[in-house]
């Protein structure tokens, strides 16, 4: 007997091939039969008729920081309620274990660290997961038959070398009998299924005490050993992320990417690659580690994101202007000297040149002031003033536009809530994009789901993309869409049995209106441990969610089901060819 029978579906399997009706049978957590609507016989405990509706594979995100929030949160959300059944996490080099049970201060540490790199509320971090574990694999444990999504992870360089290292982890090189220490810790969590090793190189990554986060400090022979060990073990991969990763690469950091994929034959992907027919120049320059890696025997991918993530601003909190050129010193400052200096004329004007040069990088694009739509507000002097566009709000008042928003901040003892407004929302920016999906190396990711809570609400991309697929843009087919949000990262993972509707595979599904499916504006909500905020968005036009076989999620409304798997490397994972 089966378990489900999904009826007269229209049926999107994940190959990219034709979309076809059929009805899907479900047993023991697999895909047990696919047949013409009405040819399956068995009797099933539960049925379904997704008469218009469209069946596809459960969605993989490649790139997330659930690592802490699956603790409180089982069900991932929103990502989740977006159709992801699969997250990759354990990213950038940070990961919440291994801990040295030697230290208990390391726990404190990696709390500030992941509340100031990752944008993860302290207390929520400090009432919501128990921190109990000290090896990777009691990690891995204390998660298993407690989440409703399948989550795989990376073990974290800073991890491996604050454990090793104690605080010398940060400014310090190991000696040699330190580097084969983190290798063995390294080897031990890839035993227990850790997907391989995650690191980071940007100067965007600080911990809680404003340093440079441990792997910063580490050198491309440290990098290499690592590596070389991740090809030791079956079903492993890189995650790496440099400075230049948020606008164009250095020669060194091609050299190193290539490296260490090379070093270790496994694939390496890269967080995110931006698309601005402004910049031209940088997506060619961005895949050519990709076309270095191919000759020499690895693989690297580069992970783009398919909508355009809103982030928020604050002049009173740390959010992406602090890291312009030479606007952290000033914004970190206490607030009411932070509103003096921002005051100054002369200072106002040397951080717009910053803002405005070269060295500033991507982060150019949020030197546009007057774009900037205003948010929440907090005083009398600022009443009326939430979603109008500063330029407007600057002409009336006869200030440029910088003076005039510094102002606004100002009246709310900088609390007020910024929203840059898209610089790169152009025809040819789009078109740009349609294009480099294409390349064989570009992979659609990079939600950061898990991370920067309160700043931004990437999870919903997969729901947005597809409503942009079907009513929008229509840049892709609807076939070729959910190849690009299923099977394309589970292939890059090498993850068995999942990514499509095919007999035998994992019963991971999406039903969705094709007609409705999109994501709600993000709002602001208070539901975190500790009453911490973070940005939520609904899923408009999902039906059902199920994850192998059991069903998580029902019109937007979790089911209280906890079905997911801790997929561990080897197990649940094969080796994925870079010849």
């Amino acid at each position: 007997m089966l378990d489900h029978l999904i009826r007269h579906a229209t049926v999107v399997d994940g190959t990219g091939g034709p979309a076809h009706t059929a009805d899907v049978g479900i047993r023991g957590g697999r895909i047990a039969v696919i047949a013409e609507p009405g040819a399956i016989s068995e009797e099933a405990v539960t049925s379904e008729d997704a008469d218009g509706l469209v069946l596809a594979p459960g969605f993989v995100d490649p790139h997330t920081h659930y690592d802490a929030q699956l603790f409180w949160d089982p069900y991932a959300t929103p990502s989740m309620n977006h159709g992801v059944t699969t997250v990759a996490g354990g990213n950038c080099g940070f990961t919440l274990a291994p801990l040295n049970p030697d230290r208990p201060e390391d726990a404190d540490y990696t709390r500030r660290m992941m509340s100031r790199v990752e944008g993860m509320a302290l207390a929520a971090l400090e009432e919501g997961v128990d921190w109990t574990w000290s090896t990777f694999r009691e990690y891995l444990d204390a998660l298993e038959g407690r989440i409703a999504v399948n989550a795989g992870f990376m073990v974290g360089h800073c991890a491996l070398r604050r454990y090793v290292m104690g605080p010398d982890a940060v400014g310090g090189r190991p000696t040699p009998a330190q580097l084969d220490a983190m290798l063995a810790l390294l080897h031990d969590a890839m035993d227990a299924g850790a997907w391989g090793l995650s690191t980071t190189q940007s100067a965007t990554h600080s911990d809680g005490d404003g340093e440079p986060v441990a792997s910063r400090h580490a050198r491309p022979e440290e990098l290499l050993a690592l590596s070389r060990a991740v090809g030791e073990h079956e079903g492993t991969q890189l995650e790496a992320i440099v400075a230049g990763c948020l606008d164009q690469f250095s020669d060194e950091e091609i050299d190193l990417f290539v490296d260490m994929t090379a070093a270790a034959g496994r694939p390496l992907n890269w967080n995110v690659l931006t698309i601005d027919a402004a910049v031209p120049e940088r997506v060619p320059r961005q895949l050519i580690p990709s076309e270095r890696a191919r000759r020499a025997g690895g693989r690297i991918v580069a992970l783009t994101m398919p909508i355009l993530t809103p982030m928020n601003m604050s002049l009173g909190t740390f959010c992406a202007l602090n890291l312009i050129p030479g606007w952290g010193e000033i914004l970190a400052l206490p607030v009411p000297e932070r509103i003096e200096r921002l005051r100054d004329p002369a200072i106002r004007a040397e951080m717009l040149r910053r803002a405005d040069s070269k060295e500033a990088g991507v982060f150019r694009r949020l030197a546009n002031f007057g774009r900037y739509v205003i948010g929440d507000t907090y005083s009398a002097a600022n009443e009326g003033l939430s979603g109008r566009v500063v330029n407007d709000i600057a002409a009336e008042r006869g200030q440029d536009p910088f003076h005039c928003l510094v102002e606004i901040c100002a009246a709310d003892d900088l609390r007020t809530v910024l929203w840059p407004m898209p610089t790169d929302n152009d025809p040819d920016s789009w078109a740009l994009r349609q294009r480099t999906w294409e390349h064989e190396d570009v992979m659609l990711g990079g939600s950061d789901a898990g991370a920067h809570l309160d700043r931004m609400c990437g999870a919903p991309y997969t729901t947005r993309f597809l409503g942009d697929c079907l009513r929008g843009r229509r840049l892709v087919p609807l076939t070729a869409a959910v190849k690009m949000l299923t099977d394309d990262p589970a292939r890059l993972f090498g993850l068995r049995e999942r990514g499509r509707i095919e007999e035998g595979f994992h019963a991971d599904l999406v039903l969705f209106d094709p007609e409705r499916i999109d994501a709600g504006p993000a709002t602001l909500v208070h539901d975190l441990p500790g009453d911490s905020p973070r940005l939520d968005s609904k899923a408009i036009g999902i039906v059902s969610v199920r994850v192998n076989g059991i069903e998580t999620l029902r019109d937007d409304k979790v089911t209280g089901a906890v079905p997911g798997t801790v997929l561990r490397s080897g197990r649940d994972t094969r080796t994925v060819s870079t010849a």
